[in-house]
C-alpha cells in the first residue's frame, strides 16, 4: 500500500536508471511483506496497528527527508483518510487471508473514478468505466460463496469488509493528494500525508491498545520491522527510486506486491487463498497492468 510519488529527472538519469528500477521494485517487495508480518504478531489488530504506525512515523521522519517538507493545513485531513486506510488493512489481515487484504484494497482506483468527477472535477473516460467494472468483478469473486475460516484468517467476511473499506478510504486519501496538488504548479505532499497518517493512526488505536499486557521478543522485532523496514525503508527506496523512474514504469513494478504479498503469507504461514480469491485478484491485477500501460499509449 504505496502512495505514488513524483519522478524527476537529475544527472546520470540514464547510468541511474537501472538502480532506480531495483529500488523501487525493492520497495515493492518489502510493501508486499507487510500481511505475513502482520500475521506472525500475536498482538491484536489495534495494538499491531498502533505500534507499526508509531515506529513507522518515526522511521519516516528520521529516514526520509521528504517526510519532513510539505506539511500544511490539507495533510489534515489526506492524512486522517490514510490513517482509517493503515488501520483498516491491519484489521483485514489479522480477519482473512493477506490475498484477500491485499487485492481488495487494490480496488482502490474503481472508487477513485467514480470520486474524480464528483470531487475533483476530473473528466470521465470511457475506459475508466471498462477499468472500474473490470475491477468490480474482481471484487465480486471475493464475496461469492462461502470461505472456510483458517488459523490466521479466523473471520474471513468481516475481513474482506474490512479490506474494500481500506480500497475505499485509500481512494479518498489519493482524490485528497489530488485536490492538494490541483491547480498550485506543487508536489502533493504525499510524503507528508504518509507520515501524518501513521501518526493519527498510533494516536487513534492507542486507546484500544492499552494495556499492551505481554510482549514477546517476537512481536517487538516483527512492529520494528513493520515500522521502520517494510514502511520506512521502503518509502526511502520508493522516493529516491522514483527520482529516475517514470510513473508509469513505476506503478508496474509496484504490481508485484499484490502478486508478491499472498506468496510470503503462504511461505511463512501455510496460508492458501481461495480459487475464487485467486482469480479475482488476478482480474484485479491484469486489469490494472492493461490500464497503466494503456494510458502511457495514450500519451
Amino acid at each position: 500500500m504505496e502512495l505514488i510519488l513524483p519522478a524527476r529527472r537529475g544527472l546520470g538519469w540514464h547510468n541511474a536508471k537501472m538502480l532506480s528500477r531495483l529500488m523501487v521494485l525493492g520497495a515493492a517487495l518489502l510493501f508486499s511483506t507487510g500481511g505475513a508480518a502482520i500475521k506472525a504478531v500475536s498482538l491484536t489488530g489495534w495494538q499491531t496497528a498502533g505500534l507499526r504506525s508509531g515506529v513507522a512515523g518515526v522511521a519516516l521522519l528520521l529516514l526520509v527527508r521528504e517526510a519532513r517538507r510539505g506539511w500544511k493545513w490539507q495533510v489534515a485531513p489526506a492524512g486522517v483518510l490514510y490513517a482509517a486506510t493503515l488501520v483498516l488493512f491491519v484489521h483485514a489481515n489479522k480477519l482473512t487471508t493477506s490475498a484477500n487484504a491485499i487485492f481488495l484494497q487494490s480496488t482502490a482506483p474503481a472508487y477513485l473514478i467514480l470520486i474524480g468527477p464528483l470531487l475533483l472535477k476530473e473528466k470521465l473516460k470511457s475506459r475508466d468505466l471498462w477499468f472500474a467494472l473490470a475491477l468490480a468483478a474482481g471484487m465480486g469473486l471475493f464475496f461469492t460463496g462461502v470461505e472456510n475460516p483458517l488459523a490466521t484468517a479466523p473471520e474471513p467476511a468481516r475481513g474482506n469488509v474490512y479490506a474494500a473499506l481500506s480500497g475505499l478510504t485509500y481512494a479518498l486519501t489519493l482524490a485528497s493528494l489530488r485536490w492538494m496538488a490541483h491547480g498550485r504548479g506543487e508536489e502533493s505532499g504525499a510524503l507528508a500525508t504518509v507520515t501524518a497518517g501513521n501518526l493519527l493512526a498510533f494516536l487513534i488505536c492507542l486507546p484500544q491498545a492499552l494495556p499492551l499486557g505481554h510482549v514477546t521478543g517476537v512481536d517487538a522485532g516483527v512492529v520494528l520491522y513493520l515500522g521502520f523496514v517494510q514502511i520506512g525503508l521502503a518509502y526511502w527506496l520508493l522516493t529516491h527510486g522514483m527520482k529516475h523512474v517514470p510513473a508509469f514504469e513505476a506503478s508496474t513494478l509496484l504490481l508485484l506486491e499484490p502478486v508478491a504479498n499472498p506468496v510470503f503469507t503462504w511461505l511463512f504461514h501455510g496460508e492458501q487463498p481461495s480459487g475464487r480469491a485467486l482469480a479475482g485478484g488476478a482480474v484485479i491485477v491484469a486489469s490494472t497492468l492493461v490500464k497503466v500501460w494503456g494510458e502511457r499509449r495514450s500519451g
